[in-house]
């Protein structure tokens, strides 16, 4: 949510003036030409109530044209922002936070999403979700996340030099990318689907690269501890590496290259549902296959036969059918960089600058449409 905030504001920032509200440390990361009101995120409802009184300052005082939320949990703020200075409002949204069961969030915040100008939904089942809580259909806009598409000519000693750096040798390798929560379901792959892998593939190992949710809004985490006692219990120690958090953008894109398949076990639990499924789409982008359960976004980010394979929630003995079989006849590298090329965040900002009606080029165009954005690190 945090890089998508952040382009968000990148491909705004080539037609309009933009303004960002965010927690404190945003400004080092903010594109170049868009200023910053940095406000302290913890705790969170310090947050909301500062966060409101400035964006509130800034939109009486500098009159945008629009006021963006970049989830749900920050509607509330933007719409009255923006109902003070006479400016439209809009929110992205993302799944959970339409989803959410707490009481006050749904007496305050649902309405505030339902009064929005514009909501864009990051995806079918969350534009679905944005019309059971009564907001408008004609007042939502679909609109995926974007990627980064990599070099089409990488540094050739990249992915030898991550095999043997992680002792990988020509070991099969599935790759998971993520935070460990209940929903991304890794333990559950581990105890359902990595023993069935493993009996067909001994030497297979399963990486992962993510650690435990932090400052998550609703998500319920799974420790990595518990995922390893679990592989221990099952004698699958040898197959399973844990990478932690990877930053650096060659590393994580040498592991996507390196690994085999990736593996997106993403569980299907009421109120707590996938909004998209962004890193299948990063994976193709290197030309790396998703198996994926089909629930929620994902169907939107795994195209069935092209970028991956989709089975039926919860199905392990197919899920672990379809690994396989990708290690077995992988997907051509073409086909998966192809599906991804329609998610490049050039894309993505076409369709943004479309949905608030703002200019489409960027030539002569600065400062005529004007944008205040509301970004926050909390996971939707």
């Amino acid at each position: 949510m945090e890089r998508l905030n952040w382009n968000m504001a990148r491909q705004l920032a080539r037609v309009a003036d933009v303004l960002i509200v965010g927690p404190r440390g945003s400004a080092a990361l903010a594109p170049e030409g868009v200023r910053v009101h940095e406000v302290a995120l913890m705790p969170l409802a310090r947050f909301l109530w500062s966060a409101t009184w400035v964006v509130w300052r800034e939109a009486r005082r500098w009159r945008p044209d629009w006021v963006l939320a970049g989830s749900g949990l920050t509607a509330p703020l933007a719409w009255l922002a923006a109902r003070t200075c006479g400016a439209r409002a809009a929110v992205y949204v993302h799944g959970l936070d339409l989803a959410l069961r707490h009481r006050l969030y749904r007496l305050l915040w649902f309405p505030a999403i339902r009064r929005m100008d514009r909501v864009i939904a990051n995806s079918r089942a969350t534009r679905l979700l944005a019309e059971e809580r009564g907001v408008p259909s004609e007042h939502i806009g679909l609109l995926h996340p974007g990627v980064e598409m990599p070099d089409s000519t990488p540094f050739e000693s990249d992915v030898p030099v991550f095999r043997m750096t992680h002792g990988l040798a020509k070991r099969p390798v599935l790759l998971s990318v993520g935070r460990l929560t209940e929903r991304k379901g890794l333990r559950e792959f581990v105890r359902d689907v990595l023993p069935v892998i493993v009996a067909q593939r001994p030497s297979v190992v399963l990486i992962v690269i993510g650690d435990t949710a932090a400052q998550a809004l609703h998500a319920k985490s799974q420790s990595v501890e518990s995922i390893r006692e679990l592989a221990a219990r099952l004698g699958l120690e040898s197959n399973l590496r844990f990478l932690g958090v990877i930053t650096d953008r060659q590393e994580l894109s040498a592991a996507y290259r390196a690994a085999d398949v990736h593996v997106f076990p993403v569980r299907e639990i009421p109120g707590d549902p996938e909004g998209f499924g962004m890193v299948a789409v990063e994976a193709a982008a290197h030309g790396l296959a998703t198996v994926a359960y089909a629930t929620g976004g994902v169907l939107d980010a795994v195209r069935e036969g092209d970028s991956g394979r989709l089975v039926p929630p919860g199905d392990a003995s197919s899920f672990a059918s379809a690994v396989l079989a990708l290690l077995d006849s992988p997907l051509p590298r073409e086909a998966l960089r192809c599906h991804a090329e329609s998610f490049t965040w050039e894309c993505f900002g076409e369709g943004l600058r479309d949905l608030l009606a703002l200019p489409g080029m960027a030539g002569g165009a600065k400062g005529a449409g004007s944008s205040v954005q509301q970004s926050e690190c909390d996971d939707a």
